[in-house]
């Protein structure tokens, strides 16, 4: 939401929008806070409700950064201690912000103006990258994408892990050569939220135009008001 409000805005607005007054304050309507929920449910709450400003843990000058510290660890990071065993606790919905910050809560909302779910459809899902910003996608997670490191990923082995959603924010093609020829492999450019240190500094490629995982069935965007 942050990068289509920044996009939408033509750059003049670049503020981060808060994960955590989402996940906190959706409830039940999203899902089940830190175990899962639906992106296009998020969407549907920020259009009702408006979602304040955060960013990363300990961030300064923002409404509600986020809830939780960076666990593990990571290179060139802060160690604050162990991941827990299972997932954080959902945080509580407070309708204020963060001492010291001089803007009030309801004062410091950005809204969305709609929210939609893209069609199993390539060129769709570019057209609208190019047109309003980066889009969320959810896929099905296999025991081999917990193993990767670099490329393209394509799943091959493991059994099903889950789920997980992801933000696909451009595309691109890999070129692989032999001896006797080339083969292209078409890929789409994906953020991650598993810190800098995994896969490509954070970020992976994932096989384009083959529905891999089940990526280019469930793209969920919206349009901010701007």
């Amino acid at each position: 939401m942050s990068d289509r409000l920044c996009v939408q805005s033509k750059g003049k607005i670049k503020r981060q929008l808060s994960d955590t007054d989402i996940l906190a304050c959706c409830g039940e309507y999203c899902g089940k806070g830190c175990r899962g929920g639906w992106p296009i449910k998020a969407w549907e709450w920020v259009k009702e409700n408006g979602v304040c400003t955060g960013g990363r843990y300990t961030a300064k000058g923002v409404c509600k950064p986020y809830a939780f510290y960076p666990c593990g660890n990571h290179t060139n990071e802060i160690w604050y201690g162990e991941c827990p065993k299972s997932s954080w606790p959902t945080p509580k919905c407070r309708k204020a912000c963060k001492y010291g910050y001089r803007k009030p809560y309801d004062k410091d909302k950005y809204y969305a103006k709609s929210a939609y779910i893209l069609p199993n459809d390539e060129q769709a899902i570019k057209n609208e990258i190019m047109e309003n910003g980066p889009v969320q996608a959810v896929f099905d997670v296999y025991e081999d994408f917990r193993l990767y490191k670099k490329g393209v990923y394509k799943h091959t082995a493991g059994m099903k892990t889950g789920a997980h959603a992801v933000k696909i924010y451009g595309w691109g093609n890999d070129f692989i050569r032999n001896s006797t020829h080339e083969i292209t492999v078409p890929y789409w450019l994906i953020a991650n939220s598993w810190n800098r240190d995994w896969g490509e500094n954070g970020y992976f490629r994932m096989v384009r135009g083959e529905d891999n995982c089940g990526i280019e069935s469930m793209v969920t965007a919206g349009l901010m008001v701007a």
